[in-house]
């Protein structure tokens, strides 16, 4: 699914909201989480393309596999992070959705940890 069938599905998808949330409010929320579980499964190929390129530079600059592992992890988590937050926001559960926030902040700083001192090692030896 390329940008602007994505575009336009989630256009369809937000009218169709609009119609539903005044009748039944949580088949709106159904149909939102499912139309983005339909978006972000079309996006996996992308992810794919992305995650390869990352690990051709990774070669290319000898960076430790490691390393660019948990940066992909940390990223996903983020954009995870984001994607849950938001559904719970369209839901009306802003206080679910700073919580889910708030996880992923820490989560992402718990393993950003190794990459921080991986790259304090690098600057103490290059001085």
């Amino acid at each position: 699914m390329g940008f602007f069938s994505v575009l336009g599905f989630m256009l369809i998808v937000a009218v169709l909201l609009l119609i539903i949330r005044k009748e039944r409010p949580e088949m709106a929320v159904l149909l939102a989480i499912a139309a983005a579980g339909m978006v972000m499964v079309s996006l996996l190929k992308y992810v794919a393309d992305i995650l390869l390129v990352f690990e051709a530079m990774a070669r290319k600059a000898s960076v430790r596999t490691e390393y660019l592992t948990l940066i992909i992890r940390i990223v996903g988590i983020a954009y995870l992070a984001g994607f849950g937050a938001q559904i719970c926001k369209d839901a009306g559960e802003t206080g679910m959705a700073a919580k889910i926030e708030l996880a992923g902040k820490i989560f992402i700083l718990s393993m950003g940890i190794p990459v921080m001192a991986g790259l304090l090692d690098v600057i103490l030896k290059a001085f």
